[in-house]
């Protein structure tokens, strides 16, 4: 077999993670990728023997694993690091502003490309990236060359400029909805290219509370004329099933399912506070549910997701507010899920490295293309540096590395058969200007705020503005 030089690659002498359905683990293995695809698989030996004409990346003590996919992200939330992790869900926090709608434009970028960054250093890939105003940023995310599925959230429930996620909605208004489903209209006519392109959208309609039937029902119309997935966030207090008894009689799940919103290309984020009759809704119409395991156990609480699985849901991962690493979410995941168990060896590592795979990919309706390292699929890859502290000795990668990994260990990140992350180093954007600037933005947008609203009492001394 011959082949032109520049067109085929050859990641040789690898621990390569397939993530296929046998959870196949080839060691002294070679991927081979012609463009932006997988094209074959194996022994370094074999596949060498095969390929002989092509640029050979030596990937000797590294492992290579699929792309981590993100189900649930909201990139510009990077602004509250540091402020909301410690005070629960809602926080008491009643700032008549949020940092998100008083950046500018330009900051805006700067913080979306900040979590990008964080993204890709944690392994990741694949991003639904989750908010209000996304067209600001998505031309530098394009630029940025991960991938990532755009949801620009809608909303139509008439509440207070301090309103926190949760509280009872009381009125809904025709303009807000019109102006919201505009926005996201246009998000989809010029960024949803579900083909061999890097972006993708996905509907949103943010809040169960905030949003109203009619909503729904025009969501679900957008996300068929495009033939999308859409999401919402689902129980993810305790407040919001509080308030939907409250307003309609019944729990989140179920009003969404009087509604006719769930369904195999539904994906409900969180789903922390539910009973029994709401996990067989979800699970009997075949939903999705996104996992934040991280966030969640920020917020003391630690969802069903077992009896979720077991009731039908495709279950993926995702990050939520403040950080973006992936390797602490499969990290978390992992704990919880035994605490919540009370059993110390189920699930496993590869249990929830498939979940931030695989797994994802199927939640999101893209497992025919990512997910797994598969001759046909895209090459979606990073490799981590085996021969460290904290990972040696690599008897057992998978566990090694969701137990003991870090960022730090992940030298190089591939997407559609390009590097973004090469050796350790970001190819794509100026890494320390981002970080630099993102660091001023916040500490200017949160003194801004202090001083502005004195009322709002934070038990938190926060750090001078220069």
């Amino acid at each position: 077999m011959t082949e032109e030089k520049n067109d085929v690659k050859v990641i040789a002498n690898a621990t390569i993670v397939t993530c296929n359905v046998k959870r196949e683990i080839i060691y002294d293995g070679a991927l081979v990728i012609r463009g932006s695809t997988i094209i074959d698989i194996g022994s370094t030996t074999d596949v060498l023997g095969r390929h002989k004409n092509c640029i050979v990346i030596d990937a000797k003590n590294r492992g290579v694993f699929p792309g981590l996919i993100n189900c649930h992200a909201h990139l510009t939330a990077n602004l509250f690091r540091g402020i909301t992790e410690d005070f629960g869900f809602p926080t008491s926090f009643r700032f008549p502003e949020d940092p998100r709608e008083i950046i500018t434009d330009e900051q805006a970028v700067i913080m979306a490309l900040l979590g990008a960054i964080e993204s890709v250093r944690s392994g990741c890939t694949t991003v639904v990236e989750i908010g209000s105003g996304i067209a600001r940023y998505a031309h530098e995310l394009e630029k940025f060359g991960t991938r990532w599925v755009l949801a620009e959230n809608t909303a139509d429930g008439v509440v207070a400029s301090d309103y926190r996620p949760g509280e009872p909605v009381l009125a809904y208004s025709d303009n807000l909805r019109d102006i919201s489903l505009e926005r996201a209209t246009r998000i989809f006519e010029r960024w949803h290219t579900p083909g061999d392109s890097l972006i993708s959208c996905m509907g949103s309609t943010g809040l169960v509370e905030t949003s109203s039937p009619k909503l729904l029902s025009d969501m679900l119309g957008l996300a068929e004329r495009y033939e999308s997935y859409y999401t919402i966030h689902l129980n993810q207090s305790q407040m919001e099933v509080e308030a939907l008894i409250s307003m309609r009689g019944v729990r989140p799940t179920q009003s969404l399912f009087d509604n006719g919103y769930l369904g195999p290309k539904f994906l409900g984020a969180h789903a922390r506070f539910l009973d029994n009759s709401e996990i067989f809704l979800l699970g009997s119409t075949k939903s999705n549910v996104s996992h934040q395991p991280a966030m969640a156990a920020r917020r003391a609480v630690i969802p069903p997701v077992s009896e979720l699985a077991e009731a039908g849901c495709s279950i993926g991962l995702g990050t939520d507010n403040n950080t973006q690493d992936m390797i602490e979410v499969m990290r978390v995941g992992l704990f919880t899920e035994r605490i919540h168990k009370s059993d110390g060896s189920a699930p496993q590592p590869e249990d929830y490295l498939e979940m931030a795979t695989i797994d994802s990919a199927s939640a999101i309706g893209l497992n025919h293309r990512i997910g797994s390292l598969e001759i046909g699929k895209q090459a979606d890859l990073f490799m981590v540096n085996t021969l460290t502290p904290n990972l040696v000795p690599t008897m057992r990668l998978v566990s090694g590395f969701i137990h003991n990994g870090h960022p730090g260990n992940i030298e190089s990140v591939m997407v559609k058969g390009e590097f973004v992350l090469m050796n350790g180093k970001i190819l794509n954007v100026d890494e320390g200007a981002i970080i630099s600037e993102a660091d001023h933005i916040g500490k200017t947008v949160w003194t801004y705020l202090v001083k502005k609203y004195p009322q709002v009492k934070i038990p938190i001394k926060l750090a001078p503005e220069y």
